[in-house]
């Protein structure tokens, strides 16, 4: 069996991917995908995002941060060695953590790891920070997998990002807990940046319903463009991929929702991204936010 801890070495050392990529090495740019609440498909539209991202050349690193409720590794049928955990007692380094999961995509496994990591003394951030520098170098996306709802661990999360996609569905609960979400992040003044995404919907009339009602009144009542980046289908090929235990844009890669993911990542590179008015940005600016917040 191939040593796991040897391959994330070589993926640090060396340039995987396409050459052209539009994101500067170095600045690994750092996405939070978050939603108003549970059962919306946020885990395995972050996990199939990433791939297709991947998949496109860009090099990815998929964190699974969503405290209690951590499944990116059963979603790909992993049984990951180690954990964040094992990173913040210094029984292992940062390219020890991290597994490879479906089509040779490097994750980090949460577990009970991410709980402690709030209340960390400043040498053991100190010592977390370095290590997440040490992969984001060679990366041009990392992508946090947050918790649903309105935690405070989430809200440090989304505050501390790039940027936040908000994934959603037509259910009315849905919608009204997305906005509550970014209505919570914005009344923090916060400049981070939302984008939509809507899941399960039956096409791109009821997507636009979805988005329409969320931007409307984000406009009104907060003075915010939250733009939509798109949507994926309602699909049953996706449920039949989690039992599977494998990622529906592997297990049915001709399926509409995989598709759609495809389009959805071709959507985002093609967009400019947006930048904060901070200096600092990818994981030394995330890091930067994350130690005021914890202040």
């Amino acid at each position: 069996m191939s040593d796991q801890a040897q391959a994330l070495r070589q993926l640090v050392s060396s340039h995987v991917g396409s050459t052209d990529s539009k994101v500067r090495k170095g600045s690994a740019r750092i996405l939070t995908v978050s939603s108003g609440k549970g059962g919306v498909g946020k885990s395995n539209f972050t996990l199939n995002f990433a791939l297709a991202l991947k998949s496109l050349g860009r090099k990815v690193l998929l964190f699974d941060a969503d405290i209690g409720m951590a499944n990116i590794d059963v979603l790909m049928g992993v049984r990951p060695r180690y954990n964040l955990y094992h990173l913040l007692k210094g029984e292992k380094d940062i390219t020890e953590i991290v597994e490879l999961g479906s089509h040779a995509l490097p994750f980090i496994a949460g577990g009970s790891g991410l709980a402690d990591l709030f209340s960390l003394s400043e040498g053991d951030l100190n010592y977390f920070t370095s290590q997440i520098e040490m992969i984001s170098e060679e990366m041009d996306f990392i992508l946090f997998d947050t918790g649903a709802g309105l935690s405070k661990e989430t809200l440090k999360f989304i505050t501390a990002a790039d940027e936040c996609l908000v994934v959603t569905t037509p259910e009315p609960t849905s919608i009204t807990d997305a906005y509550a979400l970014i209505k919570v992040v914005h009344g923090m003044e916060t400049e981070v940046p939302f984008r939509l995404v809507i899941n399960r919907v039956s096409g791109e009339h009821e997507a636009k319903q979805v988005a329409d009602k969320i931007s409307l009144v984000a406009g009104r009542f907060l003075d915010m463009d939250i733009p939509t980046l798109g949507y994926l289908s309602d699909d049953s090929h996706v449920m039949q991929a989690v039992k599977k235990q494998v990622p529906f844009s592997i297990a049915f890669p001709g399926c509409s929702a995989a598709r759609d993911i495809q389009r959805l990542a071709l959507a985002y590179l093609d967009v400019p991204q947006t930048k904060s008015r901070d200096t600092l940005s990818g994981i030394k600016g995330f890091m930067h936010k994350w130690l005021k917040l914890t202040k």
